[in-house]
């Protein structure tokens, strides 16, 4: 078995977001990729009006997951709009793993799970068509059960990100085919738990942990745990 991972909005480098449960299944002989998502700047030219949208994430997701090895997907918040239309049709992939993610249905974008007003943690320039985190309130939404040393290195790998892609619609949704199990992030004052589990409805098995919105940062012994039993 292989895990690949896929981030969330408004960061970089998924494998420093990954690292701390990346380690602890190595130990165990589990590899894992994290893709970055060119539509956070990764790889490529920068988000914005005409940069990397929904599309080029999906291709670059749906590179990672090409193979044979059985592939347990975790996809983590905005990732799960991501994984659902690139994990279509991929035989190996045998479980995702939606960390307090969004399950959207053929046709629905990220947008349909909000409810019309800003965040108060998001910060969108709609001059260069980006949209990002508050820094100031990064840590306190985000990151306030991890300790500090991990709390200072998450500041420096957040990204501004292609707004584009808050509308853009699946085209397919993985989730439907594939087994899948929703790990609610009990403590998160992101999505809060009360969305979470109306969220889950749509997954096969929901799991709870007493923990913020990065739980492979503030819990990875428990995330790879849970990796490891599916």
């Amino acid at each position: 078995m292989r895990v690949v991972f896929v981030h969330g909005a408004c960061v970089q480098d998924g494998a420093w977001w990954w690292h701390r449960t990346a380690e602890l299944l190595r130990e165990r002989g589990v590899r894992s990729a994290a893709p970055g998502l060119p539509s956070c700047g990764e790889g490529g030219p920068p988000g914005g009006h005409d940069g990397p949208g929904l599309a080029e994430d999906v291709a670059a997701v749906r590179e990672a997951l090409a193979g044979d090895e059985p592939t347990v997907v975790v996809a983590h918040s905005y990732g799960a709009v991501v994984t659902a239309e690139a994990a279509e049709g991929i035989p190996s992939v045998r479980h995702l793993l939606l960390v307090s993610s969004y399950l959207p249905e053929v046709g629905q974008s990220l947008a349909d799970f909000g409810d019309g007003t800003l965040a108060p943690f998001l910060d969108v320039d709609p001059d260069t068509g980006t949209f990002g985190v508050r820094p100031d309130l990064a840590v306190d939404t985000f990151l306030h059960d991890c300790d500090p040393e991990i709390q200072a290195q998450a500041l420096d790998h957040l990204a501004r990100q292609s707004a584009r892609v808050t509308a853009q619609p699946v085209s397919a949704a993985a989730w439907r085919h594939i087994p899948s199990t929703y790990l609610v992030c009990a403590q998160d004052r992101g999505t809060p738990a009360r969305l979470q589990r109306e969220y889950a409805r749509r997954a096969g098995h929901v799991v709870e942990l007493d923990a913020g919105h990065h739980p492979f940062l503030s819990r990875p012994a428990a995330v790879r745990d849970l990796l490891l039993s599916l």
